[in-house]
């Protein structure tokens, strides 16, 4: 069969004639990490507006953002998944009704900015693990004006660029083992 690539596969060797002095390369469990060319900065995989892509993910950035946050931080070893979890319900919700509440809207704006100011620096730790670029904007503001987009973004990328199956959103199936019965031996 001829080879139309330039590869040639190496010799068969089998296990028992291997030569026990060669050298073993130890397997690497991480996932390799795509880096950009040198001076420049990889591309996200979806943009920050794409959170259709992903529906899950979506509503449930859109529902409980706390939690996509967390899985988020959690998978940067930034943080455990009910610490940051935890903190981005207080900083989002609470805090938010309670400007809300008390100022009559007028400092509506207060709590954006601590949770862009809290969320920005998981943003920017994601992008120096994977060399993406600041976009579309800087972290923060990315953030203070596209929160909801920006978590739903940084979810999509880890789990693009991660082969970890515990980033995923999709229920594991469980199925029951077959009927089992235990029957007598004959009799003779």
């Amino acid at each position: 069969m001829e080879n139309g690539g330039g590869y040639v596969p190496p010799a068969y060797i089998p296990l028992g004639q291997s030569d026990p002095d060669a050298s073993t390369v130890p397997m690497v469990e991480e996932v390799p990490v795509q880096r950009a060319a040198a001076g420049g900065s990889a591309q996200w995989s979806s943009g920050i507006c794409a959170c259709c892509d992903d529906i899950p993910s979506c509503c449930i950035g859109l529902i409980c953002p706390c939690y996509l946050f967390g899985k988020n931080a959690e998978f940067l070893g930034s943080g455990t998944l009910m610490g940051s979890c935890t903190t981005h319900f207080l900083l989002w919700s609470l805090v938010n009704a309670g400007c809300c509440l008390l100022t009559d809207g007028i400092l509506l704006g207060l709590p954006g900015c601590l949770v862009a100011c809290y969320a920005c620096s998981y943003r920017k730790a994601l992008r120096s693990k994977y060399g993406l670029e600041e976009a579309p904007c800087g972290d923060f503001v990315t953030h203070f004006f596209c929160h909801l987009c920006a978590v739903c973004q940084e979810y999509r990328e880890i789990r693009e660029r991660s082969a970890d199956p515990s980033h995923d959103l999709s229920s594991t199936a469980v199925i029951a083992p077959p009927l089992q019965t235990m029957e007598s031996p004959p009799k003779e």
